[in-house]
Order: C-alpha cells, then structure tokens, then sequence
C-alpha cells in the first residue's frame, strides 16, 4: 500500500518548505523513521523522515522547488508484513537458477605467450627521448554553496545594506566573576549537570543593561521610520554548529536569573549542533550575544541579526598586566583576567554615547560582581 509522505508542521512561523536534497532515490529501500530527504526554511534546515518501513516508490517535489506545509512530496510503498514469504529471495545458493539472474561468462583460456621481442635498446647520453609534456592544470569549477550558508549570505548582506551599522569596544576586568566562576563551577555542574561558562554572567550583565537602555533592545524598520521598543528581552545567542551559523532564542530572559541562563544556553546550543531545536526557537529574538572568544578572538565587528539593533560581541578571556587600586588608593600591576566586548548598532536609531554608555553598564555590572544568587544548592539539597 502506497503512503503519503507529507511536509510536516515545522512551527507557528514556517508556511512552506524548500527541498534541498533527497537523500534516498526511488526504488530505495527506507526504514521507519529513517531521514528520506533534507528541507529548508529561513530559520532551520532538518529531516524528514519516512512514516513507514517500505520503498520509497515516487517523488513528488524536486530538489530546490518551494513546497507548503502539509503538501504531498513523496509516496512509500509499505513492506509486507514480516513473515511473509518472498519467492526466490532466498540466501546463498537458495536461489532459483535463472530467476532473472544474469550469467556470468567464464573467463577465456590464456592463450599463447607472445614471442619475446629485441630488446629496447638503452638510453644514451645526448639521446632518447623528450620527457612526456605536464599535464595543464584543470580550472576549478565553482560548486554551489549548502542552502544553509546561503541564508547566512543573504542575511548578512542584506544587514549591511539595511542599516547604518558602528562598533564600539571596551575592555572588562573579569576578576570578580572568574573568582566566583571558579568558587562555584565543580558544584554547580554536580547539581545541575551543566557547565558554567562565562556566557550566563554577560548575558545577565546585557539584560540589565537594555532596562536602563530601551533603545538597545528594539526593532527598526527598513526605512528606518518607525521604531518598536520591546518590554521583554528575547535574548538570541549565537551558536557555531557543524552546518554553520544558528541563532536560538531564549524568551523571557529577562526574567532569569544566572543559574537558569546558564542552563538555557546550554540547552539551546546543544539541540541547535543536533539539528533538534525548532523554527520557532530560531524567530523573535530583540538582543542577541555572540561569543567570538571560544574561538580565540580578542574581539569582533559582529553584524546585526535584523531587524535588531544591537548585537553584543564577547572577546577571548586572557590574561592581561592592568593597572589597578590597592586597599591605600595607590595605583599597582595586577595580572587580570579580562576581555573585549564590543556592540554592534543601528547609528540610525542609537548614538554612539549611548553605545558607550550600555558598554560601560555592563562593564561595571561584571566587574562588581555579586552574582552569587542561586549559582550553589541550597545547604542540605
């Protein structure tokens, strides 16, 4: 029996799908639930797989043509039940001679050894012979880019031409959170089985930082005439994975404190690098991180996820001689740990004394520490 293989729903958002590429032919055989091909949309790239054990029997949608949610795009024709016998599939030497096999020819009899000729004469000096001629190099030809760095492409470029975008870059002293971080870090993973990197301590510096400066955390439109302030931080992290750059979203972060972001960023970026996480998680972000360091980047330029206005770039955490007070107010050297953060704005919306000024909070929010809340059980849990 013949069963349809629909697009199925890929979140509130997604509409229609692009096919990008089958991943079994007709005739193939296919177990449940085994990927049968690979489609896009604008937020995600993932699977879909067959609803039944069978052979795929048709395609109904080709690579790279736009299909709705809900629409046919292939049919599988169901297996027999197991039990069931197959005539002449059997194994080994069980199968019926001539049962649509093909024979083999035997291999011809060696015949007989040619006489052995003169031999080639040597090379002398002066002689032979001119050394067979290099090949010409082959031109390389161009091969079209994955779907998913196509977006990216596309994104990215259409940021720049959208809107007015400036970099600011400070320096953060990292010595009170990299204290705490170290205090903490070996209880905290044995109580909630995630690590605790320095990613949840920036973000809850951000979001401080975007209630005292509301224009940080908005959308603008393309021609720059209305403005939306939102009143809720959708914090989107940007997460490097295997088929290139993601950026999930986690709603409502405002309301969390280090502990949850912590395990919500580690969550997201890991169903982000499995291909698990939803379109939804992927649409209606008004802030977003992006940590540049984990790859050793003192500090980036990082473009805007549009329509925001604003993107944080968090810099490689190294150690560095900096200038610091001592208990008498005598300047002195210490050995810091620190790093660069640098934002990204929409110069249409913001100017860059107010870019100064968010980096500045957020610098003194780290720098001041006390994130202590909720970062160790309870004593006895």
């Amino acid at each position: 029996m013949a069963v349809d293989v629909p697009v199925p729903e890929l979140g509130e958002s997604v509409t229609e799908v692009t096919v990008s590429r089958w991943l079994k032919e007709v005739g193939e055989e296919v177990g449940f639930g085994e990927p049968l091909l690979e489609v896009s949309t604008d937020k995600v790239d993932t699977e879909i797989t067959s609803p039944v054990a069978g052979t795929l029997s048709r395609i109904l949608a080709e690579e790279e043509s736009v299909v709705g949610v809900g629409a046919r795009i292939a049919l599988v024709e169901e297996h027999a039940a197991e039990g069931a016998a197959v005539e002449g599939n059997g194994a080994g030497g069980d199968r019926a001679e001539g049962a649509g096999a093909v024979p083999v020819p035997a291999a011809a009899p060696p015949g007989p050894a040619a006489p052995p000729g003169p031999a080639a004469p040597a090379p002398g000096p002066g002689s032979p012979v001119a050394a067979p001629a290099a090949a010409p190099a082959e031109a390389a030809s161009p091969e079209p880019l994955p779907r998913v760095r196509r977006i990216i492409a596309r994104r990215m470029t259409e940021s720049l031409r959208i809107s007015a975008q400036l970099t600011s870059v400070q320096r953060v002293d990292l010595h009170a959170v990299s204290r705490l971080r170290h205090r903490v870090k070996d209880g905290f993973a044995r109580h909630t089985g995630v690590k605790l990197t320095y990613l949840p301590f920036f973000a809850k510096a951000a979001i401080e930082a975007l209630r005292r400066f509301p224009d940080l955390n908005a959308s603008l439109d393309e021609e720059g005439a209305f403005v939306t302030r939102h009143d809720r931080v959708h914090l989107g992290v940007a997460v490097d994975t295997p088929r290139g750059l993601m950026v999930p979203v986690i709603p409502d972060a405002g309301d969390l404190g280090v502990p949850d972001l912590a395990r919500r960023v580690a969550d997201v970026a890991r169903r982000a690098r499995e291909r698990t996480i939803g379109a939804d998680e992927l649409a209606g972000g008004t802030f977003t991180l992006t940590n540049t360091g984990t790859v050793g980047s003192l500090f980036d330029t990082p473009i805007i996820n549009q329509p925001q206005v604003a993107i944080l770039g968090i810099g490689a955490v190294v150690k560095q001689p900096v200038v610091v007070t001592g208990s008498s107010g005598e300047d002195a050297i210490g050995i810091r740990p620190v790093c660069h953060l640098s934002l990204t704005y929409d110069h249409r919306l913001i100017d860059g004394a107010d870019a100064g000024r968010f980096l500045g909070a957020v610098r003194e929010r780290l720098e001041g520490g006390a994130f202590e809340d909720g970062l160790l059980p309870p004593a006895g849990g």
